[in-house]
């Protein structure tokens, strides 16, 4: 497949950078970084969108037809393992999201455990990654009072989303249980464990399991 196959709108964004719309951001953003072009300064991977940015003075319409023409791998982690995720689902709103869901708690959580994630992209904080692929049965809206402090670590679903929060800090997000793997550490390189395109088990375990080691 080629990228024109996958890129429903393209709009300039100002004058050096192009807003791509798209169901595989994370697909288009692999092979967009491979091209390497020197002209292109940053790209960034949305919901469905990716958004190049380019030096000043690029023509741009060029550009619109060179990304168009470009191969998208079939994953963007060809050959390697998904990072697997250690989860105690003991959270705060396993009870309300299986009254929610009809389901019970353990089910529930098995059902998480059992998804196959993929990072779309990254947001609302440094390593914080929406991952796509949560069934729909566990699909629920975020809290109606968000959370003054949700703590690094809490494993968490909204909407058609999952997560983990790379580190504590205000959400809505339902807490389902929690994990002492570091996703964010600013003196590892790169910090996040998490890219666009990643793919994510995550794995039910005992409290004393938890530890899953730091990477």
């Amino acid at each position: 497949m080629n990228a024109a196959d996958a890129i429903t709108g393209v709009r300039r964004a100002g004058d050096a950078a192009l807003l791509i719309e798209t169901d595989v951001p994370h697909r288009l953003h692999a092979a967009v970084r491979a091209l390497a072009r020197p002209e292109i300064v940053e790209v960034v991977p949305g919901e469905r969108t990716l958004l190049v940015t380019v030096r000043p003075g690029t023509d741009l319409g060029r550009l619109d037809g060179l990304l168009r023409d470009l191969p998208l791998p079939e994953t963007t982690e060809a050959g390697r393992d998904p990072l697997r995720i250690p989860v105690v689902y003991d959270g705060e709103d396993l009870e309300e999201v299986a009254a929610l869901t009809g389901l019970s708690p353990e089910e529930v959580s098995g059902r998480h455990a059992a998804g196959e994630y993929v990072v779309a992209y990254l947001g609302f904080a440094p390593g914080f990654g929406y991952l796509t692929g949560l069934e729909e049965a566990l699909h629920v809206p975020r809290r109606e009072s968000p959370r003054t402090a949700v703590p690094a670590g809490a494993v968490a679903i909204a909407g058609p989303y999952t997560a983990v929060y790379p580190a504590r800090s205000p959400g809505g997000w339902r807490l389902l249980g929690r994990t002492t793997l570091r996703l964010w550490d600013p003196d590892r390189d790169p910090p996040s464990l998490l890219q666009p395109g990643t793919r994510v088990r995550f794995e039910r375990v005992t409290d004393d399991a938890a530890g899953g080691g730091e990477q």
